[in-house]
């Protein structure tokens, strides 16, 4: 039962007072099978910024069962405006949580940079700075928090000492710290130890041990694959124990290879190697992709995600969901008030015509999204226009969702 934006219960038909049913709007679903909203917790939408196209992306999103997106860099001015444009119901999009990105001075001469702070230099804008040891960095972070950001993405040319010092402060000023698995010289060891909250790109755990001083050198230091074929590497090992024991979550971006310029299929059992190594060693795995599917797709391209994490990293189909949901939910800081279905959190959920434990491609079978308590149906993703109403519930009335199948990832 839900009320206005949150889960009021989650209870039997019969343990629910007849006259709260008798008040409630039902939305009966005979055979189908109810989860939490997905969370695509790597995506982009503003590198450079395109609204027209960030706003169809998003809606394909909602509409696929995607009630939340965590957003690791972009142009946070579109970006912010997107999000309250989400947040209010003028557009039909997920909710967006947002990163700020820090980086070493080298970094900005990377193309994205420049696409991303057109107008203004890379580096000296509060949602791209460029940092040094001369950096006053609770300034910094505080600029960043003034652009809405949830976090700081710590990317690249940064050495241990700078990365600690920066989510130290994040900290301290109650951001995320969302990294890459290793931001050159500052390895993946390194960022445990910051310590990151969430470390992205499972094939950077490959450079554990390797000593590579810049992101830009990185590309003249092949992995060494023959380290990885026996899927226990005990440098690797090592790193994954500290994630574990710290409770730090990996986005493994294990379907971006396959879409990737410069992978090889190397790279790909590499990768796929260490993803299952971080499975087996208890790592927690979020679902997040770095890139999408084409426009005429049907579904975005999380959905690959997730049957990659079943398919090449051996997880069964629940646990893949639950990497898609509670485990995204708190990669992006919203683990309290997200990921499943529990009495007060929002009331995001996706309805399914098809069981997702039995197959997890059955997860292409979304009928309705619910976000904050506001329904979508699939049926009209074709025909809506960017900005389609929601179907309102009654001002501070409840609804009953029953009859599900009652998959409900923890």
């Amino acid at each position: 039962m839900t009320r206005g934006e949150s889960i009021l219960a989650v209870a039997a038909d019969d343990a629910v007072p007849r006259e709260m049913l008798d008040a409630a709007q039902i939305v009966d679903l005979p055979g189908r099978y109810l989860l939490p909203g997905l969370v695509d917790a790597h995506q982009h939408i503003a590198t450079p910024p395109d609204r027209p196209a960030a706003e169809r992306m998003l809606r394909r999103a909602l509409r696929s069962g995607i009630t939340l997106v965590r957003i690791m860099g972009d142009d946070l001015r579109q970006v912010a405006d997107l999000a309250r444009a989400s947040l209010v119901g003028q557009i039909d999009a997920p909710d967006l949580r947002t990163a700020a990105l820090f980086a070493g001075p080298s970094f900005f001469t990377d193309p994205r940079t420049v696409a991303a702070c057109a107008g203004a230099v890379p580096g000296e804008v509060p949602w791209m700075q460029a940092i040094t040891e001369d950096t006053d960095l609770g300034t910094a972070v505080a600029m960043a928090r003034g652009t809405g950001a949830a976090a700081i993405k710590i990317y690249a040319d940064l050495p241990k000492k700078l990365v600690t010092a920066v989510a130290e402060e994040a900290h301290r000023q109650g951001l995320g710290v969302w990294a890459h698995a290793a931001v050159f010289p500052a390895g993946p060891r390194d960022l445990v130890e910051a310590p990151a909250d969430v470390m992205s790109h499972a094939t950077l755990l490959a450079y554990e041990g390797v000593a590579v001083r810049s992101f830009a050198e990185r590309a003249t230091v092949p992995i060494e694959h023959a380290r990885f074929r026996g899927g226990d590497d005990p440098a690797v090992r090592g790193v994954l124990d500290a994630m574990r024991r710290r409770g730090t979550i990996l986005d493994a971006t294990g379907s971006l290879l396959a879409h990737a310029e410069g992978f090889d299929e190397d790279d790909a059992r590499t990768t796929a190697a260490l993803v299952r190594q971080a499975h087996r060693a208890g790592v927690p795995i979020c679902a997040g992709t770095d890139y999408e599917t084409a426009v005429d797709d049907p579904y975005p391209a999380l959905h690959e995600e997730i049957e990659y994490l079943v398919e090449r990293a051996g997880m069964t189909a629940a646990e893949a969901i639950r990497a898609a949901t509670l485990i995204g939910a708190r990669a992006a800081g919203e683990g309290d008030r997200r990921g499943s279905v529990e009495s007060e959190k929002l009331a995001d959920l996706v309805v399914l015509a098809r069981d997702p434990y039995a197959d997890v491609r059955n997860l292409r079978s979304v009928e309705m999204t619910v976000k904050r308590g506001r329904v979508r149906s699939r049926d009209d993703l074709a025909e809506c226009p960017v900005t389609a109403p929601a179907r309102e519930i009654e001002p501070g009335g409840a609804q009953v969702i029953g009859e599900v199948g009652g998959a409900n990832p923890r």
